[in-house]
């Protein structure tokens, strides 16, 4: 089965988007550590929640384009266990391309990415 895409789900992400404040912590361009040559492909930082703390903040990299959410990304990691979510906001396809390059550097985490879409399944649809 193909991703199934819902675009009232894409209202609720540009909801949480909206009413945050998005915290800088990578320009485009920086170093990812101290001994990496690998640049983040975009400015990368966190969407500041209720909690204000970076564990529980939103990550998201903003591109050159809209500042509409365009994609999110889902990453696993096997070395720290986790499974992610990473908003991806007025990115070009070219920094999609670039950002999942970066994110699938190693073999220890990998991440797909699923384009948002103005489809409204019927599954989708509420009874409120």
């Amino acid at each position: 089965m193909e991703f199934e895409n819902n675009a009232l789900f894409w209202q609720k992400l540009d909801t949480i988007y909206l009413s945050s404040d998005f915290a800088i912590t990578n320009k485009k361009g920086s170093y990812y550590n101290s001994t990496s040559d690998l640049q983040y492909p975009c400015t990368f930082g966190f969407l500041k929640t209720l909690s204000n703390e970076k564990d529980g903040a939103i990550p998201c990299f903003k591109g050159s384009a809209s500042k509409d959410i365009n994609a999110v990304i889902i990453q696993a990691d096997i070395l720290l266990k986790s499974i992610g979510v990473i908003m991806l906001v007025g990115c070009t396809d070219k920094e999609e391309e670039e950002i999942l390059n970066f994110l699938n550097h190693t073999d220890y985490q990998k991440a797909v990415l699923l384009r948002r879409s103005d489809v409204v399944p019927s599954w989708g649809l509420s009874d409120d």
